[in-house]
């Protein structure tokens, strides 16, 4: 559990991290980084299955579709799930909707233990349940003081959920199946990529915006990585309580983008830091325990 733990904040940081990388890639337009993430991200994802010889879970995918008929319509509904939310995370900071997004992302893991409470039947730990009711709290004040939702908000917190909902049923949660969403997502990818007016400025003499396009490409590829494989190793619910660590990251971009937060919504951003930093001590209390019987094996 502490592997699942240490990736999906690792996970959270470098999605923290490309939310600012986007505003140093103008004069891409959103679509044209979306695009070009992508087309990156495929080849580098195949070259991490590769190399750790986990290409097999591709494989077992592209076998199942000989005969499983409903892949074939499930597959392509996962990608779109998926590249819809990636297209948002990348549109969102260049049009003003950054703190909309982050709100969804604080919402989403409330959905996620919610999910994970009714349709798994995972168990709160006691900390988890009062983490729970802290973040539930500070939402509740966002919603207060936002009106409602904007469109942004609810695709962030309802999308990526049923995502991985999805994922779960057919089976394909791994990363055989995150690779067959970049491939389905490839056409489209191309599309945003090559007919942009950003083109131009990379086939010039401006060697910065080509680097730093093929640096966003690990970046993508990696944090999809450590997102998917925590998702694997740890219960439903928590994996979502750490999603909380994103948002707040997000939080921080959108300051450094210009971004302000009134007197009225730091009661949200307080009620959340609590939640977080209770999952942290119960996290620490639990490692230290772990620590203490593997150096004390004969001590209950």
């Amino acid at each position: 559990m502490q592997q699942g733990i240490f990736l999906s904040i690792l996970a959270s940081m470098l999605f923290g991290s490309m939310y600012y990388y986007t505003t140093l890639l103008e004069p891409l337009s959103g679509e044209e980084i979306y695009g070009w993430r992508m087309l990156l991200t495929l080849p580098v994802m195949t070259l991490f299955l590769i190399s750790t010889k986990e290409w097999g879970l591709v494989k077992s995918i592209a076998l199942r579709l000989k005969t499983e008929w409903k892949l074939w319509l499930a597959l392509p509904i996962s990608s779109l799930l998926l590249g819809i939310q990636l297209w948002l995370f990348l549109w969102a900071p260049l049009h003003g909707h950054a703190m909309n997004v982050s709100l969804g992302y604080f919402m989403m893991p409330l959905v996620m233990v919610l999910i994970g409470r009714l349709y798994y039947k995972d168990k709160l730990s006691k900390p988890q349940q009062l983490a729970v009711l802290l973040a539930l709290l500070g939402v509740a004040n966002a919603m207060y003081q936002a009106g409602g939702f904007a469109w942004t908000s609810l695709l962030v917190c309802l999308g990526y959920p049923y995502y991985f909902v999805l994922r779960s049923k057919l089976k394909t949660d791994n990363l055989g199946g995150l690779w067959f969403d970049m491939l389905l997502m490839a056409p489209l990818a191309l599309y945003f990529a090559l007919t942009g007016a950003g083109l131009a400025q990379m086939t010039g003499l401006q060697l910065q915006l080509p680097l730093l396009i093929l640096l966003l490409g690990v970046l993508s590829a990696s944090a999809l990585v450590a997102y998917i494989l925590s998702s694997k190793l740890l219960p439903f619910s928590l994996f979502g309580l750490l999603g909380y660590v994103e948002p707040v990251l997000l939080v921080i971009v959108a300051f450094l983008l210009g971004e302000t937060i009134t007197s009225q919504e730091w009661p949200t951003y307080i009620a959340i830091w609590l939640s977080l930093s209770m999952l942290a001590l119960e996290g620490l209390i639990k490692l230290y325990k772990t620590e203490s019987q593997s150096t004390n094996p004969g001590l209950d």
